[in-house]
Order: C-alpha cells, then structure tokens, then sequence
C-alpha cells in the first residue's frame, strides 16, 4: 500500500510517498481503507520530533493522525463495526499512520462517521473535534453555561469547533482571529472579535472566566491579565506543565523523571504569571476516544455543528498540503485525499 513516510526527524524534506507492507488488524482492531486523513499542526512537531522524549520513533515512520473511511475487515473480538461501514477515527497518540490507504486501529477509537456529511470531510473531525470538546468538558475547562471564554486562534480547524460546542454549552465566546478569518468564526457563533494584527488581547478591557489557547507563543503570557480571579487557561499550544506528556505512556522511572524536570523548567514562568493572577494554566494533549467522537458525530447529523474544509490534496500532493498547514493560513481543516 501507498503511504507518507517519515525517514527521520526534521523538515518537510524527510518525508516521501512509499510503498509499505498493509497492515493485519489484530484481534481488537479494525482494519479501514482509507478515503481522506485530515492534518494538524501536531502533524508537523511530530516531524520534527517535538516529542521524541515521550514519543521516540522507529524509521520510516508513517505519519498522520486522524482519518475517514470504510471497514475493510475487523479482529475476531470486534462486534460494534463490520465490513463497509464508514467510519471515522483517531489513531492512537504514538501509532500515527492515517496517512497511508490502510490503517490497522483500535475498536475503542472508532466511529461512525455523520451520515449528513460526506465520508471525505468527516477526517476534519477526530483530532480538532475531540480537543475541542476535551478541553472545554469537566476534566480541564469544565465549561459551565453564562461563563466567558475566551478562544484565541478561533479561525483554524480546533477553533471552529471549539466556538460551536461554548455555544452549544450556553457560553458567551470571544474569539480572536485577522479580518480573513472574521465572517467564519462570526458564522461559527463566536459573539466577539478580536483582531489580533490591531492590538494584544491585554489591551482590550475585556475579561475572561476561561481561556482555551490555541496559539502558544507570546500570546500566552498575554493571556494571564484577561483572566478573572480563579479562572482557568487551558492551552494545547503553550510550554508543557508537570504531568502533560507523560500522561498514559508507559515509561520508565528516570524517563519519567526526566520528562517532569523538562515540563518544570519549560512552563515555570507561566505557571509563576498563573498565581500571580490567581488562576491556573494547563497544557494537555487529547486522547483518543470513540464514544466521544460518536457524540460529535451525533451533533453533525442533528444540524448542530458543522466543520469547515479549507482545501483538499490528492495523495501525491502531499507536501503542497503541508506547506498550507504550516503557513498557519488555514480556515478550516486541511485535507489529504487518500481513495475514492
């Protein structure tokens, strides 16, 4: 089978379009021909080996995290999805491999995909869908209705989402995005704007309960004055804090150690600005979750969230496609077409 292969960490240079051995699903698996992987950001620090403490790779490496298609065939223990269902999933945090016309994937992180969505656009949903709806449900922003949110980076594929599913919970939503990405995230239900080339979030006047951050860099820092005495920050993009990587991985005592001690140094001035504010900062990373994508799926068919595509590349187009994604110019998911 056809995949996208990482030869080592590094560049886009690393990676290439090869054959690979297609993969027999073991007992608990399902076995998916793949129509259409989506990309992420994680995509590219993945590449680059951002994780390799917690994640190390063996070479090649298919790449991709998230995925629609049809059940090829599944393990002897599987009983909720049979031959031809379509369906969409999440791959497990250290398997990767969407990115190929085969995936191999556990039963627990599969779905069905909407059934008033095309089968190619439900592989914008798993990662940016189930972060959106992590981050904001009672084990990190625990979102009540009333509350004000604040999501910066409102414009890209987790954002979009993340603004329907605040609505959804009864939130009041800022949002910050440039004068492109304005009309979707007004359209995605965001109630105010912010335009992040005029002026810093801290210049405003406004403040928040919650804050979900999408972008990490300076914008963090920034963050820490917005936000109301015994609010939270929740940020899939910020430095790490004490427990964030390591969390469900199998490592030894001293990686384990060590892994703490970078997540310490890395995150000590924003979890310093954090007291100070007399709120809490956190970074985390989503895990995947069929039940959990089962619900998102469920609010697409019933009309009550909706995801936006941004643009579409066939196979061998691959790095057209990650060139889009790392331009950070995307409205909507980017995504990688595998079959028909």
């Amino acid at each position: 089978m056809r995949a996208i292969t990482l030869s080592k960490y590094g560049g886009p240079d690393v990676m290439k379009l090869q054959d690979m051995p297609r993969p027999v699903p073991e007992a608990n698996q399902v076995l998916i021909r793949t129509v259409t992987a989506g990309l992420n950001p994680v995509d590219a620090l993945q590449r680059q080996g951002t994780f390799r403490l917690v994640q190390p790779f063996t070479f090649p490496k298919i790449t991709g995290n998230e995925l629609s298609g049809v059940v090829e065939s599944v393990g002897s223990l599987v009983r909720e999805f049979q031959p031809g269902d379509h369906v969409m999933t999440r791959t497990g945090s250290e398997q990767l491999s969407a990115l190929a016309e085969y995936v191999a994937v556990d039963q627990d992180f599969v779905a069905r995909a909407p059934q008033n969505l095309p089968l190619s656009d439900a592989a914008a949903i798993p990662l940016a869908g189930l972060t959106a709806q992590q981050a904001l449900g009672p084990e990190h922003l625990d979102l009540q209705a009333g509350e004000r949110l604040l999501i910066t980076g409102g414009a890209g594929g987790v954002g979009l989402l993340a603004i329907q599913l605040a609505k959804l919970a009864g939130a009041h939503v800022t949002t910050t995005a440039s004068s492109a990405g304005e009309e979707l995230v007004r359209e995605a239900g965001a109630d105010h704007v912010i335009n992040y080339r005029d002026r810093k979030i801290s210049e405003g006047n406004e403040r928040f309960a919650k804050v979900l951050d999408l972008v990490g860099g300076e914008t963090v820092a920034d963050l820490m004055s917005t936000v109301e005495r015994g609010g939270a920050v929740v940020s899939i993009a910020g430095p790490p804090t004490p427990g964030s990587l390591a969390e469900d991985r199998d490592l030894s005592k001293p990686k384990a150690a060590l892994v703490r001690a970078v997540e310490e140094i890395l995150s000590f001035k924003i979890r310093r600005s954090a007291k100070k504010a007399r709120a809490t900062f956190e970074f985390f990373l989503m895990h995947p979750d069929g039940e959990g994508l089962a619900r998102l799926a469920s609010l697409v068919d019933q009309g009550k969230l909706r995801v936006t595509i941004d643009s579409r590349y066939p196979l061998d187009q691959f790095r057209a496609a990650f060139e889009q994604l790392e331009s950070r110019r995307s409205k909507g998911k980017v995504l990688v077409e595998i079959s028909d």
